[in-house]
């Protein structure tokens, strides 16, 4: 009995031994899941989390710091340094550190200076364990501007002889090849010239001219073709011509609603005739005389009184639609100041067939005096206009003609007025409010101009961080040492990427390394007059010479030595 007792525990030991083998061996078979895995920081150029992405070396050295060890294998084509304007994959050396749980990624030669990167960590990556990343990264910077010289260094008066010249292939290259009329841009309809623009653009023949740049004989042949075309061809209205223009019609083409008269761009067109009639006013050329003769038609047709809505409004109206019916949309735009149409006030006040009186410039212009400001900006009193000042332009078109130096009128002396405009531009963006990269002291100047996909008028009110060459440069007679520091600026250290056929390009923005592809003619010309104005005065001197305007600004109320 005893053995059979014995025997059956010894049967059941085995059993339960055999039982708990096999548990034992299908616990062992069972897969262990790896854990997932962390990104726990990242640094560029020692900067760790950087939230500043600007100004990085073209040798950055980029670390990613990982909660675990990781698959060496899995790096190649999970850790990436991309060229974020082109694309292209950027050859890096990968090294480790910590055990492998830091790679570094450093590229394998220099990056290109003032361009954006994209370094990024996919979560296709491994562990050594065979764990995944739970969350991928991508880090965007932009490496450092390149400060050294693009360019042969020259003199000053070199160097603003090379940017005159080479602005003004514009306006020769650029005139319409039946009207001789400047284009609106240079990437637009070449079928579009620009009244006000082709002002600038004559204005910008007469520095070529005085510069040696064209002689004066191909000066005057172009000038004749534009008046003859002016006076034979154009639509125009009581004397006044459309803002943009068909060049091989003289058909008016609409700008916006505007499908008539445009009265501003006509005084910009009229202040360049009326210089050209001063400067090419030789006794014996035959042409010189046509020329001046052909002016003096255009400018005494023009009916400026005409544009206070025939005299019932105590002030000028901007543009003239005839294809609508209410009157509101007929005469649309009170030319109100402060802006760039204090030109317009001084043509029609000067017009010696339909003048405007000094009651329309006291009630339309300064508005009763409404137009003041007198509050300060970074230490600088603006007497006029809106907050900050505007953009640039206000203290530019109207001032390529009228000699702001010494000009004082009841509601302003307008030698404070431009200079403290610009000196409250070019602080605000040496301020850089905005924390927008590249602005600095010598790189300054908000105006109208194109940005990417479209054109707006920058200010310190509106700042897009678009900065545009013709703001600073074009403010050279007020500001001579901010204005040639932003010149130099521009061609000697971003030379590579604005300065280019015709100049420099219309704007560009560092902030989001986009650099307009354009020339516009309203914002070149005013590079070459004001350049000349601070150079010699010599457009000043022209237009102010003109007696009817001499007697128009006396009769507004201005006094200057000049008058």
């Amino acid at each position: 009995m005893k053995f059979i007792v014995c025997c059956v525990s010894v049967l059941l030991m085995m059993f339960l031994f055999e039982d708990c083998s096999k548990s034992s061996d299908a616990t062992q078979q069972q897969p262990v899941v790896p854990s997932n895995f962390n990104l726990i920081t990242y640094s560029v150029d020692g900067i760790v989390t950087p939230t500043n992405i600007y100004n990085y070396s073209v040798t950055p050295i980029i670390k990613f710091q990982f909660s675990t060890v990781i698959n060496r294998q899995t790096v190649g084509s999970n850790v990436l340094l991309n060229d974020a304007v082109s694309g292209n994959v950027i050859s890096c050396t990968v090294s480790y550190q910590n055990a492998d749980s830091v790679i570094v990624l450093q590229p394998s030669s220099s990056l290109i200076n003032l361009n954006k990167y994209t370094a990024s960590v996919a979560t296709s990556l491994k562990s050594a364990a065979g764990g995944s990343l739970n969350s991928g990264t991508s880090i965007t910077f932009f490496t450092k501007i390149d400060s050294t010289n693009k360019f042969s260094t020259i003199t000053d008066s070199a160097l603003l002889d090379l940017v005159q010249k080479q602005t003004f292939k514009y306006f020769w290259d650029f005139g319409h090849p039946v009207c001789g009329m400047s284009l609106e841009r240079n990437n637009g309809d070449n079928n579009v010239v620009t009244s006000g623009g082709s002002g600038f653009g004559i204005m910008a023949m007469i520095v070529a001219t005085n510069r040696g740049f064209i002689t004066r004989s191909a000066a005057v042949t172009r000038l004749n073709t534009i008046t003859n075309f002016l006076t034979t061809k154009c639509q125009r209205w009581h004397g006044a011509f459309s803002h943009w223009i068909n060049g091989n019609t003289g058909a008016t083409v609409a700008f916006g609603n505007n499908n008539g008269a445009d009265i501003v761009e006509t005084s910009y067109l009229l202040q360049g005739l009326l210089c050209a009639r001063q400067y090419f006013n030789s006794s014996t050329d035959a042409n010189e005389k046509v020329l001046r003769d052909s002016i003096n038609s255009i400018w005494n047709t023009v009916d400026w009184n005409w544009f206070t809505q025939n005299g019932s409004q105590k002030s000028i109206y901007w543009q003239y639609n005839p294809s609508f019916t209410a009157t509101s949309d007929i005469w649309s735009i009170a030319v109100s100041g402060w802006n760039e149409a204090l030109i317009t006030y001084v043509m029609a006040a000067s017009s010696t067939t339909h003048a405007i009186t000094k009651q329309v410039y006291d009630i339309g212009w300064a508005n009763n005096g409404a137009m003041k400001n007198g509050t300060g900006y970074y230490g600088y009193n603006l007497p006029l206009g809106p907050s900050y000042g505007g953009p640039m332009f206000f203290s530019h078109y109207s001032f390529l003609g009228i000699n702001p130096n010494g000009l004082v009128d009841a509601y302003a002396d307008y030698s404070v007025q431009t200079k403290n405009h610009t000196y409250i531009n070019y602080n605000y963006c040496k301020a850089n409010p905005k924390n927008y990269y590249g602005y600095s002291a010598s790189c300054w100047g908000l105006t109208a101009s194109d940005i990417s996909g479209g054109y707006t008028a920058s200010s310190p009110t509106n700042d897009v961080s678009v900065i545009a060459p013709t703001a600073a440069i074009s403010s050279m007679p007020y500001t001579p040492t901010e204005s040639m520091a932003a010149l130099k600026f521009f061609y000697y250290t971003l030379g590579d990427k604005i300065w280019g056929t015709y100049g420099f390009a219309d704007a560009f923005s560092l902030q989001s390394l986009w650099y307009a592809g354009s020339y516009l003619a309203i914002d070149q010309g005013p590079i070459i007059i004001m350049i000349e104005n601070y150079r010699s005065g010599l457009l000043w001197n022209l237009f102010t010479s003109c007696p009817e305007v001499k007697n128009g600004m006396r009769n507004l109320g201005f006094t200057a030595p000049y008058l």
